[in-house]
């Protein structure tokens, strides 16, 4: 594994490469991407495909990835821009990609905005809500669980999305 550091103007962008680029089968390199999770969610799944180069990476202002910009959310075509850069510097594209929860939204964005970047996409449980029949009150359960994220740190804030994320049957006002 080689780490690496993209230096952009907002952040400071790390990503690692395991195995050789350009590849040694002429595959494309399998990008695995997640959000809230860094390139440590997906160590596992690395292991899996040792016969082939695959890169991970920390999104924005996660693991050793250092924003410079001081804002704290993380809009999915921002994330996608990210994305991008990181594809453009790897010079071996387009990529597969396999993308989970939060990267799943940045991946949707980022072939919406970059469609050349990924030649084959599975987009594994995107948090996309907004077509729910609760979905105002799921919001307003995103916004909390964000903001316990915020004053308590990784843990609570966890704890508070599985317990958003494992409630059966709609959000009510009574439930926030």
């Amino acid at each position: 594994m080689t780490q690496h550091t993209l230096a952009l103007p907002e952040v400071d962008l790390v990503y690692d490469v395991h195995g050789p680029l350009p590849t040694a089968d002429g595959q494309p390199p399998l990008v695995m991407i997640g959000q809230p999770m860094d390139a440590s969610g997906f160590q596992a799944q690395v292991e899996l495909f040792e016969d082939r180069t695959t890169v991970t990476y920390d999104p924005r202002g996660l693991g050793r990835s250092r924003r410079k910009d001081g804002v704290v959310t993380n809009e999915p075509e921002v994330q996608a821009q990210d994305i991008h850069a990181i594809i453009e510097a790897l010079g071996v594209g387009p990529v597969e990609m396999l993308a989970s929860s939060g990267g799943a939204v940045s991946a949707l964005a980022l072939v919406t905005a970059y469609p050349d970047d990924v030649s084959t996409l599975v987009a594994h449980e995107p948090p996309i809500d907004c077509v729910l029949p609760d979905a105002a009150a799921v919001h307003q359960a995103r916004l909390a669980y964000t903001q316990v994220y915020q004053d308590k740190g990784w843990g609570a804030g966890m704890a508070a999305f599985i317990a958003m994320t494992s409630w059966e049957g709609e959000i009510t006002d009574e439930h926030l």
